[in-house]
């Protein structure tokens, strides 16, 4: 069942993360006749046309809009309406279905999307801003084409890795619920910084720019994070003294802890 990678896309779901994938792939120069999104809201639909993007109320209209064309879909809508949608689109005879919805597994996409294709993908949050991390995993009748059609949807967002299905856990609990940690780690930065006297504002920023700079030095040198710290810590100085109290207080047994608490509850809704 392997088709091209240029096909017309369908969104069902206009929430942030199908409006993000939709934004992305417009981006990417996807011709507004081959990408339309799907949301029951009207109040929804009329923000996203106004966001330039093409927006109908039922699957029905997006698949006759797009008819004609070599069509897959996209799920990002709740978990428990998936299976209703996933039927829909395999009454309809679209091809390969990828879905985004947490904790539906490749079994129950499969059943129900017989005989389409199902692809499953693990995106995180900063989709919104292009800058996701991802992963993807085929179902028993996908292709390499059609992973690879999955996977150019996703890095119309970000960074994609393919990876079999029980990693999808794992990668939900590092990336998946990561940015939180993050965001939980910039506020308190920023609330150090009013301890030792800058202002809220003055602090944000600098906790903002120092995490976004980290990461990007990280990406753009490609070297290993303890050499990185190693090359900004002196013997007895500012920073060597900073980080033997974030060891001390636990910091990174703390984060190893919670990554393995979100991927073991990752596994738990997976079971239900």
């Amino acid at each position: 069942m392997a088709q091209s990678l240029t096909g017309a896309v369908l969104v069902i779901g206009g929430g942030r993360m199908g409006e993000a994938l939709a934004a992305g792939l417009r981006g990417q120069g996807w011709p507004d006749r081959q990408l339309v999104i799907v949301e029951a809201l009207p109040d929804r639909r009329q923000t996203l046309a106004g966001n330039g993007l093409v927006a109908v109320g039922t699957i029905k209209e997006g698949l006759d809009r797009l008819e004609g064309e070599d069509i897959g879909a996209v799920i990002a809508v709740k978990p428990y309406d998936v299976e209703g949608v996933a039927r829909e689109l395999a009454a309809a005879g679209v091809g390969r279905v990828l879905s985004i919805a947490a904790g539906v597994t490749l079994d129950d996409l499969d059943r129900w999307l017989d005989p389409a294709v199902a692809v499953r993908a693990m995106p995180n949050t900063p989709a919104l801003v292009g800058c996701a991390a991802s992963a993807v995993a085929g179902g028993r009748r996908a292709t390499g084409a059609d992973v690879e059609w999955a996977k150019r949807i996703l890095s119309a967002v970000g960074t994609v890795v393919e990876l079999g299905e029980p990693s999808l856990d794992a990668v939900t609990g590092l990336s998946g619920s990561g940015p939180a940690y993050v965001f939980l780690l910039a506020e308190a930065l920023i609330d150090a910084g009013v301890l030792v006297g800058l202002t809220r504002q003055v602090a944000q920023a600098l906790a903002v720019q120092t995490l976004l700079g980290a990461a990007q030095l990280m990406a753009e040198t490609g070297e290993e994070p303890s050499a990185l710290r190693a090359a900004v810590t002196s013997p007895g100085g500012t920073t060597a003294a900073a980080l033997r109290e974030l060891e001390r207080a636990g910091l990174r047994s703390a984060i190893l802890e919670a990554v393995v608490a979100a991927a073991e509850r990752s596994r738990e809704l997976g079971r239900h």
